[in-house]
């Protein structure tokens, strides 16, 4: 795996887990915590929401969902 695949999958679940400590949070508010740019941060959040982890039910505010995670 790329070093860059490792990033960004290292700061998805890093991503993952910062939604689901504080709650509906925003593509802004992600990016501000990580010091990324919004776009990466969407990116982020759309694989997450590929796979079932998370959603935003109100236009631009993420949260998790219920699907079971096992964090590693």
């Amino acid at each position: 795996m790329s070093q860059s695949t490792t990033r960004m999958l290292s700061r998805a679940k890093a991503v993952y887990l910062f939604i689901k400590e504080n709650g509906a949070v925003s593509t802004g508010d992600i990016a501000e915590e990580f010091g990324i740019t919004d776009r990466t941060a969407q990116r982020d959040l759309h694989l997450l929401a590929y796979n079932g982890l998370v959603n935003s039910p109100n236009r631009g505010r993420w949260e998790i969902t219920k699907k079971k995670v096992r964090i590693s």
